[in-house]
């Protein structure tokens, strides 16, 4: 059931959304990528925590916010380490093949990147088979981004 929802939820974002998923590479909102959360948190706190607006980053066509100057100043050495997988999108979303908004506490560490999803209840789908879901999600991403 959760799934299907997840599927009808993707193709309505898709459609009131789809032509601003394929020309953002990184998933922003007002709040900037991932929501305004720093990306650098999740691999040195452990869990997401929300960037000020005094602390900030242009990377990629996007702003990115952080906790720290500290953060800050890991990510400008290194972006690609700790920027989200999927420029940002959900995980779970691109191993189906779609572009789709996430929430920054809908989270996973796995191989030492980041990978987020729309929410809980999906975050626990993708659980199930991370692997399967990345390997998916890789090869989607891959031939989406070439077009």
């Amino acid at each position: 059931m959760r799934t299907f929802i997840f599927s009808l939820v993707m193709l309505l974002n898709i459609g009131l959304n789809g032509q601003a998923a394929k020309e953002a590479k990184i998933f922003t909102t007002k709040e900037g990528a991932i929501k305004g959360y720093d990306p650098v948190a999740y691999f040195i706190s452990n869990k997401p925590i929300k960037g000020t607006k005094t602390i900030s980053h242009h990377w990629d066509g996007a702003t990115w916010y952080f906790a720290s100057d500290t953060n800050k100043k890991l990510f400008i050495d290194n972006p690609e380490k700790y920027a989200p997988q999927y420029g940002g999108y959900c995980a779970y979303g691109w191993a189906q093949g779609y572009a789709v908004k996430i929430e920054p506490d809908a989270w996973a560490i796995e191989g030492g990147k980041l990978y987020l999803n729309y929410n809980k209840g999906v975050q626990k789908d993708w659980d199930k088979d991370r692997a399967g879901y990345i390997q998916k999600a890789d090869s989607n991403f891959a031939s989406k981004i070439k077009n």
